[in-house]
């Protein structure tokens, strides 16, 4: 099993390995919303089809245990990572086609069936690579290239489609931009999966969670089952994962939408252009300081000390969409500083959330509980996320955002009964 990659420096491949986590998720909830924008699909069908996308993230802790003891996470990894290559690829071609927004779809969820059972695995490597004190240090370097590959799509890729439209784009020329990038971002994915291939390390323990049959996988698959739902404080810890992102997953449906939006519809009246220059620019520069601080942070005093302040840095910032939606404010440069603001807010905000779960699920079967945890997670963004259009459609782009804040406060409320050990983190 061993090769001279077995005890390689997590630096080779934690962050390759985050940035290839974040990029088909963020293609897939984020970057879709702009090419469907762009192809003239109302906010209520885009936050509906697109919150539908969220299904295998939902659904992922019913197929985590085989992940988890059939094969290793590093083969899960790879293979996911060379298939997600060529899926991308193919939505650009699904685009030509006349009924592309079936097809399309079809393709985004086969992305994200992939890229759920990619997380499964690459979460559980990340945890049987590293001790507690690296996870805790390198939980902000992990987060902030997942954040970086959100950047590369939402920033660079969007950034690259205006830039090639140009201005008043008909919807052929839409199309074709978009098949070329995708095409290009496939290439470069598929090379990612490569790379992987060579660079990860081959941990003992990972190779000792495997079992051989089929029947002692599905004994073990009810009995992890199980297991999760018999931790202590498990009622609490649902209540938290379902409700702490609550507002964010409304407005992250709906922050580039309001971007885009003319004024005359309550929106900024930004092209794709300046959406990709402004996450590109003082948004990345945000992301990473905030990633990198959160987890020096943590590993300086503990989790427990943190949650706090992370937790305000994380959903403050949304005060600031209430200031755009009602000011409108054309000064192009002090939108990328709210955008640098909030991109900074979530990087050092959600390393306590990343933190607690990989803290919950310590102990026997953590990589199929943390599947779970992410799992319930991701409901608790897929129903808002998928009504979100419905209710700025109804409530206009300024009441919208107070009432994403409104949705921060049971979150806040749930924090002090979560039960953390002090030195959990801390060197």
């Amino acid at each position: 099993m061993k090769n001279s990659y077995s005890k390689s420096n997590p630096w080779a491949w934690v962050p390759t390995l985050y940035f290839a986590e974040g990029l088909p998720y963020i293609l897939v909830m984020s970057v879709a919303t702009v090419i469907y924008k762009n192809l003239g699909l109302s906010n209520t069908e885009i936050a509906l089809y697109t919150g539908w996308l969220y299904l295998p993230w939902v659904i992922k802790p019913f197929w985590s245990p085989f992940i988890d003891h059939l094969k290793t996470k590093r083969f899960w990894i790879v293979i996911t990572q060379i298939i997600m290559g060529a899926l991308i690829a193919s939505v650009g071609l699904t685009l030509q086609t006349t009924g592309f927004v079936k097809w399309s779809l079809i393709f985004l969820w086969l992305i994200a069936f992939s890229s759920a059972t990619h997380d499964i695995a690459a979460d559980g490597f990340y945890m049987l690579g590293l001790d507690t004190h690296q996870q805790s240090f390198f939980v902000g370097i992990r987060n902030t290239f997942w954040r970086i590959a959100s950047i590369s799509g939402q920033g660079g890729l969007v950034y690259l489609s205006g830039i090639m439209m140009g201005k008043n784009p008909d919807i052929q020329v839409v199309k074709t931009v978009w098949l070329l990038i995708l095409a290009g971002t496939g290439l470069i994915y598929f090379s990612i999966g490569i790379y992987h291939k060579f660079f990860l390390p081959k941990p003992a323990s990972d190779f000792a969670e495997t079992v051989t049959t089929g029947k002692e996988a599905f004994l073990k698959y009810f009995q992890t089952f199980l297991s999760f739902f018999k931790r202590k404080d498990i009622i609490i810890f649902l209540l938290f994962v379902l409700f702490y992102r609550l507002g964010e997953a409304q407005l992250t449906k709906l922050a580039q939408p309001f971007l885009l939006d003319a004024k005359e519809l309550g929106g900024i009246g930004l092209t794709n252009e300046q959406i990709g220059w402004a996450y590109g620019t003082l948004g990345v520069i945000g992301l990473v300081l905030g990633g990198i601080l959160g987890g020096m942070a943590v590993a300086k005093k503990g989790l427990k000390f943190w949650i706090w302040p992370m937790a305000l840095a994380m959903n403050l910032p949304d005060v600031l969409y209430v200031y755009m939606a009602h000011f409108q404010p054309d000064n192009f440069l002090l939108i990328q500083l709210f955008v640098a603001i909030e991109q900074f807010g979530y990087g050092f905000g959600f390393t306590a959330f990343t933190l607690y779960l990989i803290y919950f699920v310590q102990g026997e079967n953590r990589t199929s509980h943390y599947a779970f945890a992410t799992g319930i997670m991701a409901l608790g963004m897929m129903v808002p996320g998928m009504l979100s259009g419905w209710i700025q459609e109804m409530l206009n782009y300024e009441r919208f955002f107070v009432w994403v804040i409104i949705c921060t406060i049971p979150g806040f409320i749930l924090i002090p009964f979560l039960k953390i050990d002090k030195g959990f983190g801390r060197k």
